[in-house]
């Protein structure tokens, strides 16, 4: 699928309902704190780059990203698999899924990130990792297992937002000397990191 009118259009129409959703809400768990639509640009952009098949999203929350994710994949043949704590949100992401006909690019799955990364056996060409920024530590690990193929490619978002949130974790990344990693003062800016 290209970056057609239609798709630019509902997702346009989406985030803004997400945004106008979030302003109400004082409680940030209660936010869907989506990803900036010009960070979800650029990582369509990187996976049609990278010619990515092998998509892992971790933290749906209400499928904005999920979409941009899936329209690339469309584009390289590839598959996502997204992950959600909240089955709630997770079913939202999988209707606005369905309704740009995407859903069969999607693998949805509800549960907790770190018992899913423990037991992945699966090797990722590319992963968004976009939840809740104090678990990212427990993450590092396993993310450096799926992605230590050349070629994989992580991508961090809020690391310039919430910069105090997750500086222990760009310091690990930053001392793991099997990676390379550059932070891009895009949308709430992303961390980009790949195997050397």
């Amino acid at each position: 699928m290209s970056l057609s009118d239609e798709f630019l259009a509902q997702a346009n129409a989406l985030y803004q309902d997400f945004q106008a959703h979030d302003a109400l809400q004082s409680d940030r768990l209660q936010r869907f704190r989506n990803i900036e639509p010009e960070s979800a640009r650029l990582l369509g952009v990187l996976i049609r780059a990278q010619q990515a098949r092998k998509i892992l999203e971790i933290g749906t929350s209400t499928g904005y990203s999920t979409l941009w994710l899936a329209n690339a994949a469309q584009s390289t043949q590839g598959q996502v698999t997204t992950i959600e704590i909240d089955a709630e949100r997770s079913h939202q992401a999988q209707q606005h899924a369905a309704r740009l006909h995407l859903q069969n690019t999607v693998e949805f799955k509800v549960g907790d990130a770190l018992e899913f990364l423990q037991q992945c056996t699966e090797r990722y060409d590319f992963i968004l990792l976009d939840a809740e920024r104090d678990a990212y530590v427990a993450y590092w690990p396993y993310l450096a297992q799926l992605m230590q193929a050349k070629g994989g490619l992580l991508a961090v978002d809020n690391v310039l937002s919430h910069a105090s949130e997750v500086a222990e974790f760009i310091g690990m990344v930053e001392a793991d000397q099997r990676f390379a990693c550059a932070s891009l003062p895009v949308g709430a800016g992303l961390l980009l990191v790949t195997a050397v």
